[in-house]
């Protein structure tokens, strides 16, 4: 079972939470918008927990470390399986200031050609509902269950 572990990272404006969410980079995203929004994630690797993974692929995806504490969230199953544990934690970041790392690819396929892209290719804060709108279906959850812990 694959596992991945990644940050909701929040902010408040005028007592409203915003979410911030990020499109993946790469072809096959191009020009998928509603849906293909996430939280920064990645795969975890033993030895690695879980946590120092969600912390090194936001820190990998965003150029910036989050900084606890960290609110753990239920974890979900995406479509495909996967299981995505996360944790929230509030905090602020200039979009505009996000520095991605890249991952190769062959492209186009079976071209034999290597082409470098973002991992991800934008990001933004949200309000709850264009949040909803904007990210994965499975991951909405991940939102609700921030807004139930802020308003406990």
């Amino acid at each position: 079972m694959k596992q991945s572990a990644g940050i909701l990272l929040f902010r408040r404006i005028d007592r409203k939470p915003q979410f911030f969410l990020v499109h993946p980079g790469g072809p096959f995203f191009a020009k998928k918008d509603a849906g293909a929004w996430t939280i920064p994630k990645g795969e975890i690797i033993p030895p690695e927990s879980p946590l120092d993974t969600a912390i090194r692929e936001f820190e990998e995806e965003t150029g910036r470390r989050p900084v606890g504490p960290f609110i753990p969230l239920d974890a979900i199953v995406q479509k495909g399986g996967k299981h995505v544990l996360c944790w929230a934690v509030e905090g602020d970041l200039d979009p505009e200031k996000v520095v991605s790392n890249t991952f190769e690819l062959e492209w186009p396929p079976r071209s034999g050609t290597k082409v470098s892209f973002p991992e991800i290719d934008k990001s933004g804060w949200f309000t709850l509902a264009e949040a909803k709108q904007l990210i994965n279906e499975r991951q909405v959850s991940l939102l609700e269950q921030l807004v139930m812990f802020l308003n406990g």
